[in-house]
């Protein structure tokens, strides 16, 4: 579902102008500069999420000016929201000015002037994971999103590290999904971008419950995430997290596919799973797998996995093994 595109094909000499034209042309007129367009590369690709788009890009130092002029000539009419996942960026826009860092997200109007650019002196290769989103799909007031442009939204608490994970996962997955489910994440994406916004304004009242309960959703699935190796992760635990009741998480998993329980052993059986089928994990004796990721006990765990997958444990990671050993001596048969 990606379209990527790459300077590596072009010669050396090539690469910076095509780059600046592709910009120009693909995405909204742009001024791009650059110290050293002799040794420029640049990687992009953009994949479709219903009304939004997400596109990732890797790009040596650069420097990006949106001016008057220039959004005359043509614009998107759109916020577009940045993670940066290496590397460091500056933004300039409205009177406000900010640096920002992995973990970050910094948030513009393609409608106003900008400045954007790579630290001065920062040769280190810059990747960003971009949010395009139309203005509708925001439920926030313009004059209160304008109090963001250019702000660093830092990385370390609340709906942001929720939103950057999503993010992150778009790029790494997005590929294996369907287009309806695409447009799926796309809403997913929409919710979660407005739910962190709102959070920097103080303004999460004035969303949509339908646009709350979908980014608060989103908000647990991310803690079960990240605490799947606790055996004491359970309903009680994540509700309190969240400031809710018990009774109100299930709720909120109703018309889902399953229940929190079954998400929890689900992504616990599946992390297990990929442990297993690891080589370098071999030596690893399969109870001490169960326990990284939460299981109580070898019996449970040995139960739950042959439930869900028809085997044991033990005998899905001999099979693993096996099929690995006979793909390289198969790609070794290949080039000999």
């Amino acid at each position: 579902m990606w379209s990527t595109v790459s300077s590596g094909g072009l010669p050396a000499g090539e690469r910076f102008e095509w780059f600046s034209d592709l910009v120009s042309r693909e995405v909204m007129p742009t001024v791009i500069s650059s110290e050293r367009p002799a040794s420029f590369h640049t990687e992009a690709a953009v994949m479709e999420l219903g009304e939004l788009r997400v596109s990732r890009l890797a790009y040596s130092p650069l420097r990006s000016r949106r001016t008057p002029a220039l959004i005359r000539r043509s614009d998107p009419e759109q916020y577009q929201l940045a993670l940066v996942s290496a590397g460091a960026m500056s933004l300039t826009q409205h009177g406000n000015d900010c640096g920002a860092g992995v973990g970050d997200l910094v948030f513009w109007d393609t409608s106003r002037p900008s400045d954007a650019r790579s630290p001065t002196g920062d040769d280190r290769e810059q990747q960003l994971v971009i949010l395009q989103l139309p203005r509708t799909v925001l439920p926030l007031r313009p004059r209160q999103l304008d109090r963001l442009l250019a702000r660093r939204i830092a990385g370390g608490s609340g709906m942001t590290p929720v939103l950057a994970s999503f993010m992150t996962s778009l790029v790494d997955h997005g590929d294996q999904c369907t287009p309806t489910q695409l447009r799926q994440l796309g809403t997913v994406a929409a919710d979660l971008a407005a739910a962190c916004l709102a959070q920097r304004l103080d303004t999460e009242e004035q969303l949509p419950a339908e646009v709350r309960q979908r980014a608060l959703v989103q908000q647990i699935h991310t803690y079960i995430e990240h605490n799947l190796g606790d055996p004491q992760l359970n309903p009680a635990v994540i509700a309190a997290r969240h400031g809710i009741s018990v009774r109100k998480l299930h709720q909120l998993f109703q018309g889902h596919d399953e229940s929190v329980h079954s998400r929890i052993r689900r992504r616990r059986l599946e992390r297990c799973r990929a442990d297993l089928a690891l080589p370098g994990a071999l030596g690893r004796p399969v109870h001490l797998i169960a326990a990284r990721w939460g299981f109580s006990g070898p019996a449970v765990f040995s139960r739950a996995f042959r439930e869900a997958y028809g085997v044991s444990p033990t005998e899905f990671r001999a099979l693993s093994i096996n099929e690995t050993c006979a793909g390289c001596t198969l790609r070794r048969s290949a080039l000999s």
